[in-house]
This record gives C-alpha cells, sequence and structure tokens, in this order.
C-alpha cells in the first residue's frame, strides 16, 4: 500500500490535466482517434511548500523516501486519492530559516 502524502501546499494551486488519444488525420481530411491505453486522463500539479526547516525537512525527506519512482498517493483539489510520484523537486533557503520547496507532482496508474 502507498504511503500518503499529507502536507498542505500554498494555496492556489493549478493542475494540468491532460488526455492521452491516438490521432490519425487523413489527407481528405477525415480525422480518426481512439484513447490512449486505459487511463486515459493524467494530472500534474506544481506543488510548493514554505516554512521553517522543521516543516520543510519532512517533506523533503518523505519525497527522498520516495526515489522518484516509489508512487504515493495524494488526493489534488476536487479530486479521489490518486497515486503520485515526484521525479525531482527544487529547494530554495531564504533569510532567518525559511525554505521554500517546489515539486511537480505526476499521476501514475498502477495495476
Amino acid at each position: 500500500m502507498a504511503r500518503i502524502f499529507t502536507w498542505c501546499p500554498l494555496v492556489d494551486p493549478q493542475g494540468q490535466i491532460k488526455f492521452r488519444s491516438l490521432d490519425a488525420q487523413f489527407g481528405d481530411g477525415f480525422k480518426q482517434s481512439v484513447g490512449d491505453g486505459i487511463n486515459t486522463r493524467v494530472q500534474a500539479w506544481p506543488l510548493s511548500f514554505k516554512g521553517k526547516a522543521s516543516y520543510i525537512a519532512p517533506i523533503k525527506q518523505f519525497l527522498d523516501d520516495h526515489e522518484g519512482f516509489i508512487p504515493f498517493q495524494w488526493t489534488p483539489p476536487l479530486g479521489t486519492p490518486m497515486l503520485f510520484e515526484v521525479k525531482e523537486y527544487n529547494l530554495t533557503k531564504h533569510r532567518a530559516g525559511r525554505y521554500t520547496l517546489t515539486a511537480m507532482f505526476q499521476q501514475v496508474s498502477a495495476p
């Protein structure tokens, strides 16, 4: 069972939802489309987390533990719990011991 990501990102996250399809465009103007696989809808969410080291360090450790390929569970806005991966993240140090961590949550499917 996948671990659950429970931290709350900064307000107003903006996700991108894509529908995968295979398309064939013919010379007479006819176009044929079909869904690409059984999971044709995928989401990506660029999320940011800001706070002191005591808040950011556990988030960083969670992402490090999943090594970019181990999926974890997260619930996107207006969604249901789904599996996501984070391939990379950015960490910025600010003054007074504050940090910003940004990461792209990419939806994945598992059998």
